[in-house]
């Protein structure tokens, strides 16, 4: 019989972090049929043995090249079998019956495309960036000039990470984080996999924006697909210390590419030219900032630290 869920985490010399990933998987789902797929991006601390030797069932696929993350998951994804399909990343711990949740949420609501958990940091308040608004212009001007740690509260202000609603509250949001993302069989088939124009980061973003743009019609009858962020499926990312602190410079440059690379996808012709001067102007000066920053640090990470 085929899974009901496939779980596909791709993974680049995090052993530890893998282990834990996959021990929580398995000691979490109760109700749901599952495969687990590994996808082992050419690393080289023996993650693709010990998997083998602790987690017999898993599949392991070793990629002969570094391909990073986006074409890895894809790799992944081809290879699953289940009608409802969850990207993970292996520095995540599920808790209690977060996948189940996730799987009977799917089930209960056909014009759901994508639905995603509430993620927690290790010390347990919310990573923010687990529910979004699309990252237009405005929204990112206010996230990056810091109005929207000022003023979280504010719809306009506080926008592309919700912080006007509460965390609590199941909702439709425009876009989940690529961490722990379910997405049904059925969207993949129309939407299409991960775009391989990213590397590692905006993927998650892109793929929910393809969903919401749908011009087929869902199951529901419904054109476009919905994206929900599930807030009693809970879930622990650390965030940044499965792999990114590897090659920490690297990411940090694709970090910022990402942004260019939806900008320049998704909404440079609708603005004109001086605007999209200003925005590609401001992604490169903060990236060659987050590069000299990082120069400094004693501890390298991408993006916000996670507490």
């Amino acid at each position: 019989m085929l899974p009901d869920i496939s779980i596909v985490i791709t993974s680049y010399n995090s052993k530890e972090f893998l282990i834990k990933c996959i021990e929580s998987i398995v000691k979490s789902i109760r109700k749901h049929s599952y495969e687990i797929i590994v996808v082992d991006d050419r690393s080289s601390d023996g993650s693709a043995q010990t998997v083998r030797e602790r987690f017999p069932n898993t599949m392991i696929i070793q990629n002969k090249l570094n391909l990073g993350y986006v074409k890895s998951n894809n790799i992944g994804m081809r290879a699953a079998k289940g009608d409802k399909v969850l990207s993970l990343n292996n520095d995540t711990v599920i808790l209690a019956d977060a996948i189940d949740k996730l799987a009977d949420f799917m089930d209960k609501k056909p014009d759901a495309g994508a639905v995603g958990p509430k993620l927690l940091n290790a010390d347990g308040s919310i990573q923010l960036q687990c529910r979004r608004r699309f990252p237009t212009p405005l929204n990112s001007l206010f996230y990056f000039t810091g109005l929207s740690r000022l003023f979280p509260k504010n719809r306009m202000f506080g926008a592309y990470l919700m912080t006007y609603i509460d965390d609590k509250e199941t909702i439709k949001v425009d876009a989940l984080c690529g961490a722990a993302m379910m997405v049904r069989r059925e969207v993949i088939d129309q939407v299409g996999l991960m775009d391989v124009s990213y590397i590692m980061y905006g993927d998650d973003i892109d793929w929910c924006y393809r969903m919401k743009q749908a011009l087929k019609r869902n199951s529901s009858g419904q054109a476009g697909w919905k994206v929900y962020y599930l807030p009693e499926a809970e879930m622990i990312h650390y965030g940044g210390r499965g792999g990114s602190r590897k090659q920490s410079y690297r990411n940090i440059f694709e970090f910022h590419r990402a942004m260019a690379v939806f900008y320049s996808k998704h909404y440079s012709k609708r603005y004109f030219f001086l605007i999209n001067w200003l925005v590609y102007s401001g992604i490169w000066l903060k990236c060659g900032f987050s590069l000299l920053q990082n120069l400094f640090r004693r501890e390298k990470y991408v993006g916000t630290k996670k507490p």
